[in-house]
């Protein structure tokens, strides 16, 4: 069986090396090593290889055609090994190069997605992903780095209460009750409603409220889009109750509920042994104070609670 040999990347730079600055005395200088060591291994990478890489003449190197060939390819595995030097010295330090968050789809459109807009040049690269709330814990075991939901997180997990959200009423702004601000939970269910279906939690929010004040819906329609209620809404047919931002010139009303405005909590969540969580819990924070800035102080928890194993931001 012929002998394998390992190509050395190091020696793959030597070559990328000579080929850029056009001589083996600039190339040992620029990679900190004597002319005669350099040009061992280059002799030692053709051997290895089994192709003439330069043509030698009176001393001076130059590529030959396989060595002209070859160059791309050298080129691409040093950029590569370079990269991957990069990346592990990152996680090594605790940085993210890379950060995926999953979250409920209205929480991406209303929330995440305009918090993103606000990171900065050294801040990891997003990605989202779009998961239901029941589900969206379950994400940080299969590649999300953090997750928001809407319950709080378990707790094996790292996480911080985020914001209390309203739920609205949205009427179009000829509707009687446009100029109100608000809407009791009683008058609201003689009309009909456009809500989601209840793997949603401002739909099961709306339930609740309805079950501890022992009332009862007239109608109800249910749809798989908040935004397409509210354009049901906007036509007419109803009251969409969702948590989302109004669209369509819509007029939002609070809900007056057996206990207080209805509302939703968000909650950020996160792997407490994840090479980034002081990175992720930082992101976080952010996220919070962001919610605060962009729907006012009152949406802040009562108690912004820090959970076992929170990083400290």
């Amino acid at each position: 069986m012929p002998r394998r040999h390992t190509v050395e990347i190091r020696t793959l730079r030597y070559l990328v090396a000579v080929a850029d600055l056009g001589s083996v005395t600039a190339a040992a200088t620029a990679v900190h090593v004597t002319q005669p060591s350099l040009s061992r291994q280059l002799r030692q990478l053709e051997r290895e290889l089994g192709v003439d890489l330069f043509v030698r003449d009176d001393g001076r190197l130059r590529l030959s055609a396989a060595g002209a060939e070859f160059l791309p390819v050298a080129r691409s595995l040093v950029v590569q090994a370079e990269a991957a030097r990069n990346i592990a010295a990152a996680i090594a330090a605790g940085r993210l190069q890379r950060v995926t968050i999953a979250a409920p789809g209205t929480t991406l459109t209303d929330v995440v997605a305009p918090f993103l807009a606000t990171l900065e040049a050294d801040d990891p690269m997003p990605a989202v992903l779009e998961e239901t709330p029941a589900s969206v814990y379950a994400t940080l075991t299969l590649g999300a780095d953090l997750a928001i939901g809407t319950t709080p997180p378990p707790d094996q997990l790292a996480g911080i209460a985020l914001a209390d959200l309203p739920v609205w009423a949205y009427v179009p702004r000829t509707h009687e009750w446009a100029g109100r601000g608000q809407v009791p939970l009683a008058d609201l269910v003689d009309r009909p409603l456009l809500t989601q279906d209840r793997d949603y939690h401002p739909r099961r929010a709306l339930d609740s409220a309805v079950a501890a004040a022992r009332l009862a819906y007239t109608e109800l329609h249910e749809f798989g889009s908040p935004e397409v209620a509210q354009a049901v809404a906007a036509s007419g047919r109803g009251i969409a109750v969702v948590s989302d931002d109004p669209r369509f010139d819509l007029q939002p009303l609070t809900i007056d509920g057996p206990t207080g405005p209805l509302g939703i909590s968000l909650y950020a969540a996160w792997q407490p042994g994840h090479h980034g969580a002081a990175t992720i819990g930082r992101l976080a924070a952010r996220l919070a104070a962001f919610c605060v800035a962009r729907y006012g102080e009152q949406v802040t928890p009562p108690r912004r609670r820090a959970r076992r194993h929170t990083a400290t931001p």
